[in-house]
């Protein structure tokens, strides 16, 4: 018989050690380029951290303060004023309001609230592309979104989003860990090997945008600093103890229309409950993935990249180097793999040419629409079975 394989059998959850390791305090000192502290909470100032950017040794930098703190720290980061023109934001507002007006009477179903109870649009990434190409591009370019998404993950990540809006009176989630291994039942979680657990939280990051103003009693997001340390989480959030626990100590921080929060997806959260009577409280939730592995929508990116490429190609010009990196990685697939090597085989290096190399040439080069549609095409076929 073969080695039985090393997997996670009936857990021991610790509350105390849970309770030990949400009771840290982390040390600013350890983060020179964070503008403050709240509630255990790294913030930083948006327009500081955009100066910063022509610089190479402050994107290291900040990229290394990023991963320390979602990996080391309390895992999670604020980006004040991450859009700085709220323009931009009102304008998506208008996409996504057209959205929902397409998707009146259509099931949306949400992973931790009742369904139903908060105004949700799935793929809103590729429904913004479509909609409206300027507003999708004025959104995308922006630079923070890239920095805070590769200082996680490394190149080449895949960006989905999801539209999430808390009416007046609604319910708060339950508290949770998220995508990959917080959407499994404790039965098939118990087959994944310990190091898997571990390695989960690696492979996305979590983030939201805030769409509106997020004071205390809309329910901004309820956060548990330092959860994401513990090994068992993926088991223990469902646990009444550490449910318990999470409703005594979870933090909430307010938000400006523009921020953008970013934690680790094994971090306990939830979103909370809004005790307005007249306030809508609505963010753009980013899930990103890691190149190596699986996102959780699929996403027409073939289609997104032509939508968005007429309008991408008049502005060229105009964006600078770090606005076109980061539109074409939150738009266009940034890896090689999977692909079909026998239609789709390396030529010129150990992999083949991506989608992303693929638009940035033709940009670079000045391709009409007509000229670039057919490589497209072409692109996609030659990588199917």
């Amino acid at each position: 018989m073969g080695r039985a394989r090393c997997k996670v059998t009936a857990p021991h959850l610790d509350i105390e050690a849970f309770a030990a390791l949400c009771s840290q305090d982390l040390d600013l000192s350890h983060y020179p380029l964070a503008s403050g502290l709240e509630k255990n909470v790294l913030l930083y100032e948006g327009d500081e951290v955009r100066a910063g950017l022509a610089l190479a040794s402050f994107n290291q930098a900040i990229r290394r303060e990023f991963a320390h703190v979602l990996q080391h720290g309390s895992g999670v980061f604020v980006i004040q004023n991450a859009f700085a023109d709220k323009s931009v934001i009102e304008h998506m507002n208008q996409v996504f309001e057209a959205i929902f007006a397409q998707e009146t009477g259509k099931a949306s179903g949400d992973h931790f609230a009742k369904a139903g109870a908060n105004g949700r649009i799935w793929n809103a990434l590729q429904k913004s592309a479509l909609l409206n190409p300027e507003a999708f591009i004025d959104y995308y370019k922006n630079p923070l979104l890239l920095l805070a998404s590769e200082a996680w993950l490394g190149p080449h990540y895949q960006l989905t989003t999801q539209v999430n809006v808390v009416r007046p009176g609604g319910q708060a989630q339950a508290p949770h860990r998220d995508y990959h291994l917080g959407f499994q039942e404790p039965s098939e979680l118990a087959r994944f090997p310990m190091h898997a657990h571990l390695m989960s939280a690696q492979l996305t990051l979590q983030g939201a945008v805030a769409h509106t103003d997020m004071p205390l009693e809309s329910g901004p997001t309820l956060l548990l600093p330092f959860s994401q340390q513990y090994e068992l989480g993926y088991f223990a959030w469902r646990d009444e103890t550490f449910k318990q626990y999470f409703a005594e100590h979870a933090i909430q921080l307010p938000l400006k229309q523009g921020d953008a929060l970013f934690f680790n997806p094994a971090l306990f959260h939830a979103a909370g409950t809004n005790y307005t009577s007249d306030f809508h409280r609505s963010a753009n939730l980013l899930q990103v993935s890691s190149a190596f592995g699986r996102p959780m929508e699929q996403l027409d990116r073939y289609a997104m990249t032509r939508a968005i490429y007429p309008a991408l190609r008049e502005q060229w010009a105009s964006l600078n180097g770090l606005e076109r990196e980061a539109l074409l990685y939150n738009t266009c697939e940034g890896y090689s793999f999977p692909t079909n090597l026998d239609s789709d085989p390396p030529l010129y290096g150990l992999a083949p040419q991506t989608m992303q190399q693929l638009t940035l040439q033709a940009l670079n080069e000045g391709l009409t629409v007509e000229a670039f549609d057919p490589q497209l095409q072409q692109h996609a076929q030659k990588r199917q079975a």
